[in-house]
């Protein structure tokens, strides 16, 4: 891992993108505390030109974009057009709405729709990767809910944009989970997994939790990520100060600050 391919999840920061101007200054604070890149996740309503060209403006990169999970699967072409607008080559499935994995034939009816939205992709030249949280840890027999998926679908269709706090907050491994997808790893969610004195679980910047980071980064570059994406769902104090933290623990394990 290198500084040059480390990101930040702009949801982090969604209460200061709610408009054009707000994503404009947010972009180049972002870019002043260090990020090169960034992976979009909504864009102040702008179009996908005006959206890249605001980006490069402001010095960034756009590394993905995290798509609405029912256009990615029900409005495909809709999205190939708006990846390709963006320049962006990684389109993320974010959250499986609506879905119970308790359902018989859930998974594999979910399975089915990313093969042919990530075949339909593959086409433009597009890569479709999917963002677990904790419940696709799920399982009803010998497999869990993201391994079901990720057998289903051909590696060419779907990769994984694996997030480490909820693989660990789905009681999985998470650099175990790097190696079970080698290959299939682009792009990795960075953000540490806490406790509170009474065990209830928190978000934290990055080297502020209890993940073997070290073990998980060494993981993940070896199955051939090619992005390590600062986000952090919930901020306990303020997220432009708690970004830059996890930045500076980033570029400290990868011998650059």
């Amino acid at each position: 891992m290198d500084h040059s391919r480390i990101a930040l999840q702009l949801y982090t920061l969604r209460n200061f993108t709610r408009t054009p101007d707000d994503l404009a200054r947010t972009l180049e604070r972002v870019r002043d505390i260090g990020f090169p890149a960034i992976e979009l996740a909504g864009s102040a309503g702008l179009g996908p030109s005006e959206t890249a060209a605001l980006v490069a403006n402001a010095g960034l990169l756009i590394c993905s974009s995290h798509e609405a999970p029912a256009e990615i699967l029900g409005n495909t072409g809709a999205v190939i057009d708006r990846a390709l607008g963006l320049g962006v080559r990684f389109v993320v499935y974010p959250f499986p709405e609506g879905l119970d994995f308790s359902r018989p034939g859930e998974a594999e009816r979910l399975a089915g729709a990313l093969a042919r939205a990530g075949a339909r992709m593959r086409e433009s030249g597009l890569a479709l990767c999917y963002h677990n949280h904790a419940h696709e840890f799920y399982r009803s027999g010998p497999s869990c809910v993201l391994e079901e998926i990720f057998a289903q679908v051909d590696s060419l269709d779907l990769s994984a944009e694996l997030d480490i706090h909820w693989v660990q907050a789905g009681g999985a491994d998470p650099a175990a989970w790097c190696r079970k997808l080698t290959g299939r790893v682009p792009l990795l969610h960075v953000k540490d997994y806490a406790v509170t004195s009474t065990g209830e679980r928190r978000f934290a910047e990055a080297g502020r939790g209890n993940l073997d980071l070290p073990g998980i980064l060494r993981a993940a570059e070896n199955s051939g990520c090619e992005w390590f994406i600062v986000e952090q769902d919930v901020c306990e104090s303020d997220p432009f100060e708690c970004v830059a933290r996890s930045l500076a623990c980033l570029k400290n394990l990868c011998g650059g600050g």
